[in-house]
């Protein structure tokens, strides 16, 4: 693996060396939170950020997408004939994705990338991308990063990892993805200097320092230990339930911040004699989700929905895929939830539970 040094001043240089090969994303600053948008010009990036508020997981699994698209007219040679709607898998690079959320993306291929189901549009999106990730090196409060497999320096997912280093940025090259979008700077940009000069090993030494004092900060811990030895049935049926659900409004932020949830639902939507099948992101915690048809809804209550989603992530995934728990500890739900529901505190309750 090599490691490279990016200075800081030439970093917009870096950027737009990129981008005749790439569709640039990053992390852009608007008004009050940082969201992963498409980058016009290397000055709209914003690398000084702890996390944002959307996961980027909505650059290969859209909030919503067209996936068919169909005409009603009975005159049209292709009436009533679903065809897939136009992609755009040119290549992308995601600058500045933070670990936790890259290793998010390897849970969530266990769903739409495997052997028996592969989603289309998933993998042509994943394959697409370049990830280049930002070291964490000033966690927030809520992350629980290292107590799920994962840190603030993780490469899990990643094909780059950058770290800032103050006057620099060190760029770890890790998969051969990596070395392609290095290959396109030094190409575009043969001026660029991309290496450790002779005198400078000190700087991976910095940045060894930093990763210590990053994990040191993480004081928040989660133990799993138990998760995968406790019976399902018996931890279905806790008491503790009910004192989980009582502050919960149903709203739903916790599973659309999430960057491991998954849900989704189907629409078809006409507009005169044009129509569109969509996509559409739902989630786990509102009444309509397991409605069926005859009127019948197995998860009606309150109770059975919130249930669900700390079971899924905490012990169905984990009896499931034997790979841990589905949460990468970003703490977005925790900062976010408007009633104060804290999956740190639900998991320190199923661990402990004595069935």
């Amino acid at each position: 693996m090599k490691v490279l040094k990016i200075a800081k001043e030439r970093f917009p240089d870096f950027l737009d060396s990129l981008k005749d090969a790439y569709r640039l994303f990053g992390p852009v600053r608007q008004e009050d939170r940082v969201d992963f948008v498409p980058i016009e010009n290397a000055a709209q990036i914003d690398l000084s950020f702890q996390n944002s508020l959307l996961s980027p997981k909505s650059l290969f699994l859209p909030q919503s997408e067209r996936m068919f698209e169909y005409s009603l007219d009975p005159a049209a040679e292709d009436a009533n004939i679903l065809k897939e709607a136009p992609k755009d898998y040119l290549p992308r690079a995601v600058i500045g994705i933070r670990p936790c959320d890259a290793k998010a993306f390897e849970l969530v291929d266990v769903n739409f990338d495997t052997q028996q189901h592969r989603d289309p549009w998933w993998v042509g999106s994943r394959k697409a991308a370049t990830l280049v990730g930002l070291a964490c090196t000033a966690p927030c409060s809520t992350c629980f990063c290292t107590s799920v497999g994962g840190g603030p320096f993780d490469e899990a997912g990643l094909d780059v990892l950058l770290v800032d280093i103050g006057e620099a940025f060190l760029a770890k090259v890790l998969t051969e993805k990596g070395e392609k979008l290095f290959g396109v700077a030094r190409t575009a940009t043969p001026s660029q200097t991309l290496t450790i000069e002779a005198g400078e090993e000190d700087l991976i030494q910095k940045a060894v320092a930093l990763h210590d004092q990053a994990e040191a900060k993480i004081v928040s811990k989660v133990n799993t230990s138990r998760l995968a030895e406790l019976d399902t049935l018996a931890l279905h049926g806790a008491d503790f339930w009910e004192e989980v659900q009582f502050a919960c409004i149903n709203c739903g932020v916790c599973t659309y911040l999430c960057p491991t949830c998954w849900c989704f639902d189907i629409q078809d939507e006409t507009y005169g004699r044009a129509g569109d099948r969509i996509r559409n992101w739902d989630s786990c915690m509102f009444p309509l989700f397991t409605l069926h048809a005859s009127g019948h809804n197995p998860r009606g209550e309150k109770i059975q929905r919130v249930r669900q989603r700390f079971m899924h992530k905490l012990k169905y995934y984990v009896d499931k895929y034997n790979n841990g728990v589905a949460c990468v500890g970003c703490g977005r739900c925790v900062q976010h939830c408007p009633v104060n529901i804290d999956i740190r505190a639900v998991c320190r309750m199923m661990n402990e539970h004595k069935s």
